[in-house]
């Protein structure tokens, strides 16, 4: 009878130890896909406030940029330069500087919020600008920008648009006057008007790609160049 009451508790302890053994490869594949579940969560949180806060990408689709960007350019935008922009708010918090004149920037298009549009600064809060025959001045003086190109001759009058002869126009407290670099192929303030600072989300600063479509390759000359 000992012998017995000795031996009969072994074959539930052994029958006991294999389902032990089988949970373990279990608790540590849980293990494994919750730190690869972790990392991925993380790694989009740091991706969301980066491209909220600090740096965004984005592709050239029109050619009113050239020949400073061309079509198929990708650029870095550094959001924070101007100020962060808090969320569902039109505040900005450490804001470095004001947009100059000059800068190259990315904004909600005024007539339709859903686009963005990259432009030149070309007249800042309380400056006057005016267009004369392809000719731009403001306050009064030749404004000079060496990366400007005019690829159609013909000079338009202002009673039929804009586009060569304009103003003279104040620019309001908070706003911006944008204009293309490609002067003759750019729909931008001289056509819509101003660009209010709310509406402002970053300084383009870097090519950090650059594909040519229409020859089918990369290119090398663009990748890494910085936007003046």
């Amino acid at each position: 009878m000992e012998d017995n009451s000795e031996t009969s508790p072994q074959p539930s302890v052994s029958s006991a130890e294999p389902s032990l053994n089988a949970s373990a490869p279990d608790v540590k594949q849980k293990s494994i896909i919750r730190e690869y579940a972790e990392s991925i969560i993380i790694a989009l949180l740091l991706a969301l406030v980066i491209r909220t806060y600090l740096v965004q990408a984005f592709k050239i689709p029109s050619g009113s940029m050239e020949d400073t960007l061309a079509i198929g350019d990708h650029l870095l935008v550094n959001k924070f330069i101007y100020g962060t922009k808090l969320p569902f708010s039109d505040k900005r918090l450490l804001t470095l500087r004001d947009p100059r004149r000059g800068d190259v920037i990315v904004f909600e298009y005024p007539e339709d919020p859903s686009k963005d549009f990259i432009k030149r600064v070309i007249g800042t809060p309380g400056d006057v600008v005016e267009g004369k025959d392809k000719k731009v001045f403001v306050n009064g003086k030749p404004y000079e920008n060496p990366h400007e190109v005019h690829k159609e001759k013909d000079v338009v009058p202002k009673e039929m648009n804009p586009r060569d002869t304009f103003g003279p126009v104040t620019v309001p407290p908070n706003s911006y006057f944008m204009m293309g670099d490609n002067r003759d192929r750019s729909y931008d303030s001289r056509f819509w008007g101003f660009v209010s600072r709310d509406k402002i989300k970053g300084l383009a600063f870097i090519k950090y790609w650059s594909w040519d479509k229409d020859k089918f390759r990369p290119r090398f000359g663009s990748i890494g160049k910085l936007i003046n």
